[in-house]
């Protein structure tokens, strides 16, 4: 798809799936601005803005920011955009971030184009995260913490899924082997190989 048209792409998938990594090599190879709105959040909270003021006390509490201030933190970011060439990564999470991301993208003439879910079993998701943690010195992170983790994703997302699967825009795909092999097969499967 040549770089002047338009292209949204949504990754889906639990904790320790491989979609931030992913996510990375796709806007990459395709040109595509990544929006991680966690990312998006925490340097707002470093830099100290009014958004980054409001947000840390909810971030602190582990609590989820709400919707209205997620999707106007995407509207902002599209905005600045001269043609809309992204990849959510990790958003959205619940059905009603779904509808109102396809709401806002309507309003600009767009809608996602397809929504990757990287499926991954969930030994195997325990496994990659217990390693994430202790590479990272994250004792918190411990088998009934990543398991609780992976029971409200799925309770969350689950509907996501369902969502964008009965819109006909779903790819259900093997996130296990070679990071390379995942990131051919993503490309071939959404047309852009």
């Amino acid at each position: 798809m040549p770089e002047n048209e338009p292209m949204v792409l949504v990754f889906l998938g639990p904790p320790g799936a491989g979609k931030g990594t992913q996510a990375a090599r796709v806007a990459e190879r395709l040109g595509l601005k990544k929006i991680s709105t966690g990312d998006i959040l925490r340097d707002h909270v470093r830099r100290g803005t009014e958004l980054g003021k409001k947000v840390a006390p909810i971030m602190e509490r582990g609590d989820l920011v709400p919707d209205d201030l997620i999707l106007a933190i995407i509207k902002e970011e599209l905005k600045k955009l001269p043609v809309v060439r992204v990849l959510f990564d990790g958003f959205p999470r619940t059905l009603a971030q779904a509808q109102a991301l396809d709401a806002l993208l309507a309003e600009m003439g767009l809608q996602v184009d397809a929504a990757v879910l990287l499926d991954v079993p969930e030994d195997e998701l325990v496994a990659r995260l217990l390693k994430r943690a202790q590479e990272e010195g994250r004792a918190d992170d411990n088998e009934a913490t990543i398991r609780r983790r992976l029971e409200v994703y799925r309770a969350d997302t689950e509907p996501v899924v369902d969502y964008y699967a009965r819109k006909g825009a779903l790819f259900r795909l093997q996130g296990v082997g070679p990071i390379e092999d995942i990131t051919e097969c993503i490309l071939k499967t959404i047309g852009a190989a």
